[in-house]
């Protein structure tokens, strides 16, 4: 997607596609395999611009075509490079960082008052966090008791001009969210063992507590001349840039 669309944002892509590829395989239900059924789990794609990864997902689930996949970001395509809500699967339109959360609050809250089955699930960028209402909404999350919400953040320590530490470091962010009410647990944010233990405990404890996994990891992950490299947060991958890489994430597991 990103070498066919010469587009941005593959770094980030990288840093959250096993935290999506467990959600999809493992945890959010869809009842019939329907994107709009009413019951469904909702996943809320805060930091939006992460949306390739996503997309990869929702054509796993076949609800996108390849076609599309090899055409992101062209003429006349629905695919574009932020979460868009008109494509089966995304449920908010996020780019505009810090409101994404806020999006998934509501659901959760609405789904708890109706008693109803459903989980929400929400991805956060580090950076992210940056914003108020990141900090408003998990406020009003623990206020209501949402114990259906789960808020993965990702914590790659970069955002878009560079180290989160740098910009405005969110020191203790597992301490900070536990001073929230959230019950908190840090998993390696590429293990995809860890991580759905992590999710399958927090989603089973109704205990009145909203939800949070600090998922550490590496921006760029799986490509090594990406990883932990911020300039990938804006570079646009070449013929020989995209054959170097296509060759490292198609090798086989050691």
């Amino acid at each position: 997607m990103a070498f066919a669309g010469s587009t941005v944002h593959i770094g980030c892509a990288f840093s959250i596609v096993e935290i999506l590829a467990v959600l999809y395989r493992d945890h959010l239900s869809y009842p019939e395999n329907r994107a709009d059924h009413p019951l469904r789990d909702y996943l809320v794609l805060s930091k939006g611009h992460g949306v390739m990864a996503q997309y990869a997902c929702l054509r796993e689930k076949g609800w996108i075509e390849r076609a599309e996949l090899e055409n992101y970001f062209g003429n006349g395509t629905r695919l574009r490079g932020l979460a868009e809500a008109d494509i089966p699967g995304i449920e908010v339109t996020a780019g505009s960082l810090g409101h994404g959360l806020s999006v998934g609050v509501g659901l959760a809250l609405a789904a708890k008052r109706k008693d109803g089955p459903q989980m929400c699930y929400a991805i956060v960028g580090d950076g992210e966090a940056n914003e108020g209402t990141i900090w408003e909404a998990l406020m009003f999350a623990a206020q209501f008791g949402l114990d259906n919400l789960i808020v993965i953040f990702d914590k790659n320590d970069f955002q878009a001009m560079g180290p989160t530490a740098d910009i405005i470091n969110p020191f203790d962010l597992a301490g900070k969210l536990r001073a929230f009410h959230f019950e908190t647990m840090v998993v390696d944010g590429h293990d995809e063992t860890e991580l759905g233990t992590a999710i399958a405990l927090l989603k089973s404890a109704k205990n009145g507590l909203p939800k949070a996994i600090i998922a550490q990891t590496v921006k760029g992950k799986g490509v090594s001349f990406m990883e932990g490299k911020n300039i990938w947060h804006y570079t646009r991958l070449t013929h020989e840039t995209y054959a170097a890489a296509t060759q490292e994430v198609t090798a086989p597991l050691k």
